[in-house]
């Protein structure tokens, strides 16, 4: 059975870039004025520079996030988080449980299913968030066979306590 690669979504970064770049576009053509068929515009205007400084950093954030190349693999006996830079395997053999569940607090990209998972000899979960991924039927279905591998894990085992 052949690696499934799973693509990491960048529409959210797409959209914010957007979003910040027509607003400072619509300010500044508000904030411009036509003077004998030319249209002038205000240099000296701060939050034309504060508008123009979020869409800088936001076309700055997605350029890092498109260079960096987010993948998720499931292999045969393996997951694989890979970037540009860095390759992280975890075997199916180090996972102490495997949870795929519903979260409650975040919503991403109109889903709320999230994948949990323990490895041996780390204090810190791993979390899979679905809607953060390509294709998110297909990678369910995926996690759903490595969890047919793997020890199941409880809900309780993961959950914030509140103290009383």
């Amino acid at each position: 059975m052949p690696p499934k690669e799973f693509k990491y979504k960048l529409d959210f970064y797409y959209q914010q870039a957007l979003i910040y770049l027509v607003t400072l576009i619509l300010y500044a053509g508000v904030k411009g004025s036509f003077i004998e068929n030319e249209f002038t515009l205000v240099f000296r205007d701060p939050i034309l520079y504060i508008i123009g400084f979020f869409v800088v950093i936001a076309f700055v954030t997605l350029s890092l996030n498109k260079m960096r190349d987010r993948k998720l693999i499931v292999e045969q006996d393996s997951i694989v988080f890979q970037h540009k830079f860095t390759k992280r395997e975890i075997l199916f053999s180090e996972i102490e449980w495997f949870h795929i569940g519903r979260e409650r607090s975040v919503q991403t990209a109109g889903r709320f299913q999230v994948i949990v998972f323990k490895v041996h000899g780390r204090r810190r979960l791993y979390r899979i968030r679905v809607g953060r991924y390509e294709r998110q039927k297909e990678l369910i279905a995926e996690m759903e066979r490595v969890a047919s591998k793997v020890p199941k894990g409880e809900r309780s085992r993961f959950r914030v306590r509140s103290k009383t």
